[in-house]
Order: structure tokens, then sequence, then C-alpha cells
């Protein structure tokens, strides 16, 4: 069911003004967010601020404040803000750390990559033989197509799950009820992987593993962190933005013509998003954030690259949020079932890989919430077990950034053969 809504004229049509709306909703959520009110800390645990940062502005929109669907920030956060991100995000990769982790630490993050990408079309596949029309649709409402996204949010995060919202087109009443499905089906995961970091020895003994790795890990990455980390100068925030905003440009440039190209001489690609422009600049971006991390641009993780990429990736997230028609999380409550299942196959090739090869519950934690949470998530299930692991956190979610486009639109391809003709 699509829920439209008439056509009003906004109360705010300044483009300036509604910028100062979303930056004022960002300062607001963050700031609350940071208070140590019992209260607030208890809203808080209920409602993450990555959903205030999406629904806040979907408010706005839906009761006809501002446009958000035809505002041109939302051109400017997907064009301009997202490769950028991207590339601030993947700067940090370290392969040589992520071979050094891959017996134990690998094994559970692709098991965790392995059990999305084929979670979805099952899940797909099992609810359309029961309730075809859940994952049914036409042309942007195509189900498949917002699930696309939600794959980009769980092998990667939230920057991975706009480029695939670019590049699959879901509609935004579409995408609005797969937000809902996003944060209510992994925030609940995520609360029972915390839960479980504290009961961490009990599960380790239903693995039989020992987590003797895990103790030298701790020692290891703490020294790491403190020899390294520094203040960041001016400089280095100009550095940032210049590789940031650079690559974009360079990504953009190359991206078009290649696009117009595939159009062109091999328009039966469309099917496989290859014709769209937008398709090869998050590619392109992706292939330049894994490169700057052979160089030194890589130490400029030590000043904070992944914060302000987390910065651009908040901005983005609003002008994301404004697009979206809130009644519309009420037009298909059949795709949290979807979801549900989809996280439970996830859940459960986990469980049994760990359980054969005797892996240690942080790495079952970490590995699922590198993939399912992103940066953000990953680091604080990582900090629930200790501090000095977060690195441990952001190195594998980093690596989740840098294939969760691919892998994403891959489960999108798998998903949209799984969903009823």
């Amino acid at each position: 069911m699509q829920i439209s809504t008439p056509d009003v004229t906004p109360l705010i049509s300044n483009t300036t003004v509604v910028l100062g709306l979303l930056m004022l909703i960002l300062g607001l959520v963050f700031y609350t967010s940071s208070l140590s009110n019992k209260y607030v800390k208890g809203f808080y645990n209920i409602i993450p601020p990555l959903l205030l940062c999406y629904f806040l502005p979907g408010l706005l929109n839906s009761f006809h404040i501002i446009d958000g669907e035809n505002s041109p920030l939302t051109s400017v956060g997907s064009r301009y803000l997202l490769p950028a991100c991207l590339i601030l995000f993947i700067v940090n990769l370290d392969l040589k750390e992520m071979w050094a982790l891959r017996k134990r630490a690998g094994l559970m993050f692709i098991t965790g990559t392995i059990g999305i990408i084929l979670g979805g079309p099952i899940a797909v596949y099992l609810t359309s033989m029961v309730a075809p029309d859940v994952v049914g649709g036409a042309g942007p409402d195509e189900v498949w197509r917002g699930l696309g996204a939600l794959a980009g949010s769980w092998i990667g995060g939230s920057a991975n799950q706009v480029a695939l919202k670019e590049i699959l087109q879901p509609s935004p009443n579409l995408f609005s009820s797969i937000i809902a499905v996003d944060v209510f089906v992994a925030y609940i995961w995520m609360a029972f992987l915390l839960y479980g970091a504290s009961k961490a020895d009990a599960f380790n003994k239903f693995f039989k593993a020992d987590a003797s790795d895990v103790e030298h890990l701790k020692a290891k990455m703490d020294e790491k962190v403190k020899l390294n980390s520094r203040i960041p100068e001016t400089k280095d925030l100009m550095l940032m933005l210049a590789i940031a905003f650079g690559g974009t440009g360079l990504a953009t440039l190359i991206a078009e013509p290649l696009a117009a190209f595939m159009k062109q001489n091999y328009p039966h690609l469309e099917t496989f998003s290859l014709t769209s422009d937008f398709f090869w600049i998050v590619l392109i971006s992706t292939i330049i954030g894994i490169c700057l991390s052979f160089s030194p641009a890589k130490k400029l993780e030590y000043a904070g690259a992944s914060k302000v990429g987390t910065v651009l990736l908040y901005v983005l997230i609003t002008t994301i949020g404004m697009q979206m028609n809130i009644l519309a999380i009420l037009g298909n409550p059949g795709l949290f079932i979807v979801g549900i299942l989809w996280i439970s196959f996830h859940a459960l090739l986990l469980l049994i890989v760990g359980k054969i090869f005797k892996v240690p519950f942080f790495y079952f934690g970490v590995g699922s919430m590198a993939n399912v949470g992103g940066v953000a998530s990953a680091s604080v299930t990582a900090a629930a077990f200790h501090p000095s692991l977060i690195s441990v956190g952001v190195i594998l979610s980093v690596f989740s950034y840098a294939i969760g486009t691919y892998a994403g639109w891959l489960t999108a391809i798998l998903m949209k053969l799984a969903s009823p003709l």
C-alpha cells in the first residue's frame, strides 16, 4: 500500500533556512544524547540518535513545514557528501591488520557478510511463498529496491545505504519503511549482542572458546591508540577536506563520461545499474579511498578523519530524512517480518560457524555489528567488551564500508531474482 500526500505549499521554502533547521536538529540530537540525565539517557536507550536524525526531518516534510523531496539539498547530500565521507572512512583501511585478524575476527566478519548476502534473498523467497504482496511492487515501489538499500546498511553502514538508495532508486515511501525496519531490527540485534558482552564468559563456555588472544589484543590495541592519537590541527582538517572533496571531484570527472559510454554502447547493462553515473561515482570514490589507505594520508585517521567523515555522514542523513513521509511506515508492516527472517539467518550462520571453530563471543559480536551497524555500532559493541578493543570494530567496519556498496548491490540483484514475478 502506498500512502500519498496532497500537493501542499510548504511553510518554509528558503533553502538556507531549511539547512539551518537541519543543522539545529543535529545539534539538538547530539547535545541531548550526551547529557547524563537518567531520563534523557533512558530515552536514547530506546530511541537511538541515528533514528532521530532520520525522522525529525521526516516530520518536517510529512507535516509540510518543508518540501524535502524537491529540495536541492538532497542532491548536494548524495553527490557531494556521500562520496566524501566514504573516502574519509576508507582511508583508514588497514589490510595488514585485517590479515592478522583473519583467523577469528575475519572469519566471523566474512560469515556475517555471507549471512546478509544470502539471508536477504532467502527471506524474500520465504515471504513470497506466504505473502507475495509484501515483497512485490512495481517500478520505484518494487520492494527489492528498498531492501537492497537496507543490504547496504547491513554490510557497511548508512553511507552504503544511501549509495544504494541512489543507485536502486526506491520510492521515498518505500525507503521510509525500510529505515524503520533497519532501526527496529538492527537495534534489537545490537541490544542482544551488548547483553551477550556482559555474559561473554558463559558464551565462550558454550562455544568452548579460548579467549586468550582477545586479552592479548586488548593490550596491543590500547598501546597503539595511546601512541598515535593526536589533537587535529587546522592543516589536518584542510587535508581531510582536500582528499574527501578532491576525490569526489575526480570520481565524478571519470564517472560521468564512463556512464554515458555504457548507456550508449551497452544499454542492457542498465539492469545492473552500470549505466548510472552515481554507481560509478561511488565505485571510483571507494577505489580512491582504498588507494589512499596505502599513502601517508592514512595517518590523518589519528587526527580524526573518520570523525570528520561521520559529521558529513550525519548531515547527509538529515538530507535523506527530509524526503520521508513518516506515514509511509504504516504502508507495509510485513517488511518487519522480512527483516527479522533476514537477521535470523545471519545470526544462525554466525552461531554455527562460531560453534564449529570455537570462536570467542567477542569476535561473534564485533564481526556481526561491523556488518549490520557500521563503525558506530561496532565500536559501541567492542567497547562493551573493553574500550581498547574499539580499534578492532573500526578496522572491520572500515573494511565493511569498502565492500558494502558492492556486496549490497549483489544482495539486491539476488533479492530481485527471488521476488515474485
